[in-house]
C-alpha cells in the first residue's frame, strides 16, 4: 500500500493583510481569482485543510518565516496555533539570526513549548551563507533535538533577495560537520545548480532533496538519473505559489518512472523523515 502524500512545502497565510505588494502580485500570477479574495479563503486554516484533502494531501508541512526584508513575517507562535489540533499539519519553526539574540536556544523553545517538528532556513531572503559559523549553533541544536532542517537553495525573485547565499555547495561542510543531522535542500538548487544538488544527495547520507516550486514534467530534464536519488526525494508543492496541488500531485504521477519510485518521493521518503511510519 502507498505512503500518504507529504506536501513538504505549505506556506499558511496566516494574515491576508500582512502580504507585501510584489508578493501579491507573484501570487496572482498563479490563481484565476482576484488574489485578496484568495488570501481571505487561504487565510482559514479550515478552508484550506478541505482544499489539502481534496487534492489527496495526507499531510502538510507548514512554514513559518522571518523574513521581513524580503518576504515578510509569517510568525512561529501563529503557525504553532494554526496546526494546533491538527495532527496532519506539521509545524517547521523559522529563526532568523538577525532577529534573535540566541537562535539556538529559541529553537528548542520552539519544540519543546510549542510542538514544532523541524526547521526552516532562508539564505537569499535573510542574508546569510548556510556554512556560516553563526549558523552552527543552530544547526547544533537542531542535531541534539533530532528534527531535519530545510534550507531554501537556489534562486528567488522576490525583491531584496541575493541568490549567492543559495548555493547547495555551503551544506557540503554543514553535512561533513553535522552528520547526524538531516539536511533537506529546499528547490534542489534551481535553476543553477542542479546538478551539485542532486550530487550532495547523492554523495551524503544525511542529505535530502526537495521539489517545491519545481513544474514535474521537467524533472527529469532537471535530474536525467533521477531514480537513482529514489530514496532521497521529497515532493512539495510551494503552494500558494502553485496554481493547483491536486495538478502538481497528478504530473508528478505521470512520470515515466516507477510506481516504488513515486511512492517514494510523494510520501514515503517524508514519512520516514518524519517519524510518521
Amino acid at each position: 500500500m502507498a505512503a500518504p502524500v507529504v506536501d513538504f512545502h505549505i506556506h499558511p497565510v496566516t494574515s491576508k493583510d500582512d502580504w507585501y505588494p510584489w508578493i501579491k502580485e507573484y501570487t496572482q500570477r498563479s490563481i484565476d481569482e482576484d488574489v485578496d479574495l484568495f488570501l481571505e479563503k487561504a487565510s482559514r486554516p479550515e478552508w484550506v485543510d478541505e482544499y489539502l484533502r481534496d487534492a489527496g494531501v495526507g499531510y502538510a508541512v507548514m512554514l513559518a518565516e522571518l523574513s521581513p526584508v524580503t518576504t515578510g513575517m509569517v510568525t512561529n507562535e501563529a503557525v504553532a496555533d494554526m496546526c494546533r489540533g491538527r495532527p496532519h499539519w506539521i509545524p517547521f519553526a523559522s529563526v532568523n539570526p538577525y532577529l534573535i539574540a540566541r537562535p539556538a536556544q529559541e529553537l528548542a523553545r520552539l519544540v519543546r513549548d510549542l510542538g514544532f517538528r523541524g526547521l526552516k532556513l532562508y539564505p537569499t531572503y535573510q542574508q546569510f551563507y548556510p556554512n556560516d559559523s553563526m549558523i552552527y549553533p543552530i544547526y547544533a541544536q537542531a542535531e541534539a533535538l533530532q528534527i531535519p532542517v530545510m534550507v531554501h537553495t537556489g534562486s528567488s525573485v522576490f525583491r531584496g533577495a541575493r541568490l549567492k547565499y543559495g548555493d547547495p555547495l555551503f551544506l557540503d561542510d554543514v553535512a561533513v560537520d553535522f552528520p547526524n543531522l538531516t539536511l533537506i535542500e529546499v528547490h534542489s538548487g534551481r535553476p543553477f545548480w542542479y546538478d551539485r544538488a542532486f550530487f550532495l544527495a547523492r554523495l551524503h547520507p544525511n542529505v535530502y532533496m526537495e521539489l517545491a516550486g519545481l513544474p514535474p514534467q521537467n524533472l527529469l530534464t532537471y535530474f536525467p538519473e533521477l531514480e537513482r536519488n529514489a530514496d532521497k526525494i521529497l515532493y512539495g508543492s510551494d503552494w500558494p505559489g502553485i496554481a493547483s496541488v491536486k495538478n502538481n500531485i497528478a504530473a508528478v504521477r505521470r512520470l515515466p518512472i516507477a510506481e516504488e519510485t513515486k511512492d517514494k518521493i510523494l510520501g514515503g521518503n517524508a514519512m520516514r523523515i518524519l517519524g510518521l511510519q
